[in-house]
């Protein structure tokens, strides 16, 4: 019996080439003050998204609008297996303490530059004035607000002192012999490190709609706007149209959020406040109005989302 493959009547595959990105194939895009994302490779687009869906080879004879449908009924739906057979390699130049949270997303390989083989990259991430942010007070790990401008001009000062005697000492162990794994241990979080990042779609909308929500930090979601807006924006343009509509722009609704928001909706006012009510949500504070409740807060949240007022 022949172990030969059966060839006849399958058509010759081309690789998947998309125009608008290769226009940025390389380029460093910036972020932050001395950071970049830039695309090193790429593989697939959407109308690989489509193949795998059909389980077929070659183009086929859908339309466009077919293929768009397509993509966005899988993302709407959250079949995301043939997001999978997309993958995208980054080059980022990233400060330590940012990349410390991009490092937690575990769906990806990577490869960091190392500072115990080289020298470690001589830049850190520098605050100007206007931008040291105020610890929020409803949240205790953001940010909201801005301190005041003499505030802010200290600040930067110390910054730079900081950077500049760090960087100092770190060399000036390098010059007395110290192994460069133990010289590094006392340069600041702020030190740029870079890394090739390769992650196939399914996993790089994860990170996003995480990393570019509101209540991330402000740095990381600099880096994930740019790979949102710029990057994934021409690579996969149906796929980022059906992620910004399913998943950046829409409302999650839980059970109890849906009897509260359609009683609010239909006019029955008490009946919502009971049911919050009954959830323990309205629990009344010693400085007046409601104790704090997170799902009672995100639940204002959307009805205020949805024109609609809380009846309590």
């Amino acid at each position: 019996m022949s172990n030969e493959i059966e060839t006849e009547g399958a058509q010759r595959l081309e690789r998947p080439r998309v125009e608008a990105l290769d226009r940025i194939l390389g380029e460093p895009l910036k972020v932050l003050d001395d950071g970049f994302v830039r695309v090193v490779d790429y593989m697939g687009d959407d109308s690989s998204i489509v193949q795998a869906a059909r389980v077929s080879y070659g183009k086929g004879t859908k339309k466009v609008q077919e293929d768009r449908g397509l993509i966005r009924y899988l993302l709407r739906h959250r079949h995301t297996t043939p997001f999978e057979m997309c993958e995208i390699k980054l080059h980022v130049r990233v400060p330590m303490d940012c990349w410390r949270q991009w490092i937690r997303h575990r769906s990806a390989s990577i490869n960091e530059y190392s500072t115990r083989y080289s020298i470690a990259i001589d830049a850190a991430q520098a605050t100007a004035a206007d931008q040291w942010r105020l610890q929020s007070t409803g949240n205790r790990q953001g940010s909201a607000g801005f301190v005041d401008a003499e505030k802010g001009e200290l600040l930067s000062k110390q910054e730079a002192d900081l950077h500049r005697e760090s960087r100092r000492i770190y060399d000036a162990r390098l010059e007395q012999g110290v192994a460069r794994e133990q010289a590094r241990k006392d340069l600041p979080l702020s030190t740029y490190t870079e890394a090739y990042w390769k992650i196939d779609l399914h996993n790089l909308l994860h990170f996003l709609a995480l990393r570019m929500e509101d209540h991330s930090q402000l740095e990381i979601r600099s880096y994930a706007a740019r790979i949102g807006e710029d990057v994934v924006a021409k690579w996969v343009p149906f796929t980022w149209e059906a992620f910004l509509d399913y998943r950046m722009h829409s409302l999650s609704l839980s059970a109890i959020e849906k009897e509260v928001i359609a009683a609010v909706a239909k006019g029955d006012k008490v009946g919502a406040r009971k049911l919050v009510e009954e959830r323990g949500w309205l629990e009344p504070s010693d400085k007046g109005g409601w104790k704090r409740n997170r799902e009672r807060e995100e639940l204002e949240g959307k009805l205020a989302g949805l024109n609609l007022a809380a009846p309590w």
